[in-house]
């Protein structure tokens, strides 16, 4: 089982001093944390694209690639790119550029975006939501498929027998398929036969079993071998030498960020006491010590299946010893606890 970080680049307001976190201390430090994962042994790096204040991510692969020359065997993806409001052919040669880079370590996250920012900002209509994404996503997969590129859509210029440069090191390009949850989602990629990401990060992940049984019966019907298919999870958390420690450095971030987005989105004030709910071991944070969290990951397989699990640190803007302590402990800590369980 892989075991890894993802990350929005959160750059919101520290939580204690009101002050502000700049963009650029907070791209460094993700150059930081990606080189002592992959110098702790975990196996993935996620950047997630944004384009909002409060996040400095919006051009994942920049960042990846700034750490690839300085790492060894950590694999480095977008978690996700907002395939809907960009090009295709600028996403693969962007992600092919850092397989190069990287030897073959990169890997593009496609997803529809929970964040609406980038629409308006790239000139796409809202209400073209899911159609940009199935168009944009078969241009990117015909792209990875074949060098020379013949292909026709609605919303972009069509492609007449041209090459797309460079070509990556894998072949093909790893894709993955990023839901929050949407049913139609999960029989895409599984139609698709392409691995799928779900961010869980409220109520129980146990039900999202549904999901995945949903996703592996549509691989079969359409000729794929489920066995074969990777299947991941993104969710919030937080890991330092005590549970009490761990609960206490997360909170006040995650609740000053979950704040800002409940007053976007109408979702009702952030408490403490709903964060101590969603870390108890039926939850969907993965907050306390090594051995707590090791064993929801634990759970976690057993109930899902899971081949890949992400770790988002963290939720709002945190101190950058604490968040590199956290990584140290997923790497050093949980992920042996977790590969000798599944032993």
């Amino acid at each position: 089982m892989e075991i890894g970080i993802s990350t929005f680049l959160e750059a919101t307001p520290d939580p204690v001093t009101g002050q502000p976190y700049n963009h650029a201390e907070r791209l460094r430090n993700a150059v930081e944390e990606i080189v002592l994962a992959d110098q702790v042994g975990l196996d993935v790096y996620g950047i997630g694209e944004h384009h909002r204040a409060d996040y400095a991510g919006t051009a994942p692969a920049v960042v990846l690639a700034a750490a690839a020359g300085l790492t060894k065997r950590i694999r480095l993806t977008s978690a996700v790119t907002v395939l809907s409001s960009d090009d295709p052919v600028r996403v693969y040669e962007s992600f092919s550029t850092l397989d190069g880079i990287s030897n073959g370590r990169a890997e593009i996250m496609a997803g529809r975006g929970s964040f609406i920012e980038s629409f308006p900002l790239f000139g796409y209509d809202l209400q073209d939501y899911d159609e940009l994404f199935e168009e944009k996503l078969d241009l990117l997969l015909a792209i990875r498929q074949s060098e020379k590129v013949t292909w026709q859509g609605k919303h972009r210029p069509a492609i007449h027998n041209l090459g797309v440069y460079p070509r990556s090191v894998q072949d093909p390009l790893p894709v993955w398929i990023a839901s929050g949850g949407n049913p139609e989602s999960a029989i895409r990629a599984g139609v698709l036969g392409l691995p799928i990401a779900f961010a869980i990060i409220g109520g129980m992940p146990e039900k999202f079993a549904p999901l995945v049984n949903l996703y592996k019966q549509a691989a079969a019907r359409a000729g794929h071998d489920p066995s074969k298919l990777q299947i991941a999870t993104h969710s919030h958390g937080f890991i330092a030498d005590t549970t009490e420690q761990a609960a206490d450095l997360f909170f006040p971030s995650t609740q000053a960020q979950m704040t800002v987005l409940g007053r976007e989105r109408g979702w009702p004030a952030y408490t403490r006491e709903a964060f101590d709910a969603a870390r108890s071991m039926r939850g969907a944070l993965y907050v306390g010590d090594p051995e707590y969290v090791a064993e929801k990951i634990v759970l976690l397989r057993q109930n899902l299946g899971v081949d890949r699990f992400f770790l988002h640190v963290n939720v709002g803007t945190m101190p950058h010893k604490e968040v590199l302590h956290a990584i140290e402990l997923l790497g050093t800590k949980v992920a042996p606890l977790v590969r000798k369980a599944l032993a």
